[in-house]
Parts: C-alpha cells; structure tokens; sequence
C-alpha cells in the first residue's frame, strides 16, 4: 500500500523514457511546479508537486506553471493526465488544445489532442470551457466519474458532448490520493475498484 512520499521527493514510480525539464529522469528528479514533463511511448511516471499528485502516461507533454510547489496552471498540448488536486482558495486551470478546464480540489483525468480533448471529472468541481467558443462552457460538480465530455473543435455545431468513462481507475486515483496523504471521497473497493 502507497503512503505518503517523503519530503523532497517527487517520483514515486516511472517506467521507460521520461524527460523532466529536458533531462532524462530517474527516481531522485525533483519535478517543480515550473517544470516540463514528456514520456516516450510504453512510458509512464508517477509524481507529486506539493500536494497535487498525478500520473503522466506515454507520449504526453505536459507544462506547469506556478511557485515553488503550487501549480497555479497547467498546458497539456498531447497526451493522458490522471490528477488529483488540494483544495485551493483560487481555481486553477488545465489548458488542452480544446479546452479550458478550471477546477477547485478535484480528481480528473484528462485526454489531449488536436482532434479533441477528453475531460472525466472524477470527484470534485471544475468548469469545462471550449477553446474555441469561450461562451460555450459545462459547470461540473461529481461525486464519482457522472459527465465525463469530449470538446470538439469548431465554429459550427455542438463542441461539448457526452462522453464514456475510459481510461482511467479508482484504485489509480486512490493511489495517487495517498501519495499526498489523502484517500478518494468513495471506496475504491467498493466501487469494483475499475471501470
């Protein structure tokens, strides 16, 4: 069972080919809430800023933005992003190619493409905006995986659609709970654990 990583430590697991800031990374990188992430294919890594835990899978890029160990935003350009998030006094945001997602303390996992951008509020608050079309935005409150959505590029029709639970596990969420020291708001045994 997971606990709480140390204090100076930011990795808790990876596989394959990972880049942090540039640099091949190991088990001792130390990842800021500033730095660029990139996995390779078959790649995979496990990490926490402060008290934001996430896992990265193959073939993303992601780039955070903030001080010290706050992430004040995110930019993920390409790729998969599991992530659960402290409760925070001001909203801060994930930006994908389609997508503007603002959230509060919350689970979510987040897909990236230039087709389209998959968002699953897993538990949580967050405020899901069209790149496209600012106007067009979907307010979120779930307690266990309720409107996951596709946004759509496009002037022209529907740009926020429902969508399928994919991708992503509550027994993953629940581990990277608690490697911040916290546990998922339902049980993840109970729950059958996947979807």
């Amino acid at each position: 069972i997971p606990a709480k990583l140390p204090p100076g430590r930011s990795i808790y697991k990876l596989k394959g080919s990972v880049l942090v800031d540039g640099v091949a990374a190991n088990i001792k990188t130390q990842i800021s809430a500033n730095s660029i992430i990139r996995t390779g294919r078959s790649s995979q890594v496990i990490f926490v800023v402060g008290g934001d835990a996430f896992i990265l899978r193959s073939n993303s890029e992601l780039q955070l933005n903030g001080d010290g160990l706050l992430i004040k935003g995110m930019r993920m350009l390409t790729g998969k992003l599991l992530s659960v998030f402290a409760k925070r006094a001001v909203p801060h945001k994930i930006q994908t190619v389609t997508a503007t997602i603002g959230i509060r303390g919350t689970g979510i996992y987040v897909e990236s493409n230039e087709e389209k951008s998959y968002v699953c509020t897993c538990y949580g608050h967050t405020v899901i905006s069209s790149t496209e079309k600012p106007d067009v935005s979907l307010d979120v409150k779930t307690k266990h995986h309720e409107s996951p959505v596709y946004i759509l590029p496009g002037s022209t029709g529907k740009v926020i659609v429902p969508a399928p639970v994919i991708n992503h596990t509550d027994s993953e969420l629940e581990l990277i709970e608690q490697l911040v020291g916290r546990h998922t708001p339902f049980d993840s045994y109970e729950s059958g654990g996947s979807y």
